[in-house]
């Protein structure tokens, strides 16, 4: 097992339950994620900042299929190596970023859907939600990576937590820029953009989407997290989590 993968697998099971601040997040018992205020206004489009929600109305025939993507800007350095420096030639820094969720159903059902564990979800069945794919690169045309939500279930889901997990290359969140956007057939899209970045942690806790009364309830979390169980603790999905190395 590489070094990358230790690292992972300490992220998702070296939570601290010890920290005497918790998250406050419903009922929940876990210790809240590290959170900064945005100074900049220009660092997000629609949802600018912490706990900043938009609800969104059904259609009368109910909502058609709701794609969650995440796209974000490459890294360009100059070349290593003479050649390099002499024709001042540049190369791509390779960044591994997940979009994965946490979901939690009408009658109590709680899972994950994300590439690490290979945990792509199902569209036709329950939870409804499914993962496209993973996008190594972040160079495809369109949303990197996309979480399909099969719409016309709507009221069978509780609420859907999206976050953002840099698997590979350093965790640099402002120079990546990562956008979360939200698109509802019929309805304006929806983009939520970090309101604040922690350079030390690689996962991202970036929007939840509630079932209020039919409709959908989204608000900007922006709040990071050392790994996948502390933020799940958080935020009382309790799930369980164990050792898992992402394929190639």
């Amino acid at each position: 097992m590489s070094n990358q993968d230790n690292k992972s697998n300490a992220s998702l099971l070296g939570a601290t339950r010890s920290r005497a601040k918790f998250s406050g997040h419903d009922n929940s018992l876990g210790a809240a994620g590290k959170r900064t205020l945005c100074c900049d206004p220009d660092n997000a489009e629609t949802l600018r900042g912490h706990n900043q929600s938009v609800a969104i109305n059904p259609h009368d025939y109910g909502f058609e299929e709701i794609l969650i993507g995440v796209e974000w800007d490459q890294i360009i350095k100059p070349a290593g190596g003479l050649m390099g420096s002499l024709f001042k030639k540049t190369q791509t820094v390779d960044i591994d970023l997940d979009i994965g969720c946490l979901y939690e159903l009408e009658d109590g059902t709680r899972g994950a859907v994300q590439a690490f564990g290979e945990k792509w979800g199902a569209y036709d069945e329950a939870p409804y939600i499914a993962l496209s794919g993973d996008e190594r690169e972040g160079d495809e045309e369109g949303f990197d990576e996309v979480l399909h939500v099969k719409g016309e279930f709507w009221n069978k889901i509780k609420r859907i937590l999206v976050y953002l997990y840099i698997y590979d290359g350093a965790s640099n969140w402002a120079e990546i820029n990562p956008r979360v956007m939200v698109d509802i057939p019929g309805k304006e899209d929806l983009v939520v953009t970090l309101g604040a970045h922690d350079d030390h942690l690689h996962l991202c806790a970036v929007g939840l989407l509630e079932n209020v009364r039919g409709g959908i309830r989204l608000t900007n979390k922006t709040e990071y997290f050392p790994g996948h169980e502390e933020m799940d603790r958080a935020f009382g999905f309790g799930l369980s989590w164990a050792d898992g190395v992402k394929q190639s």
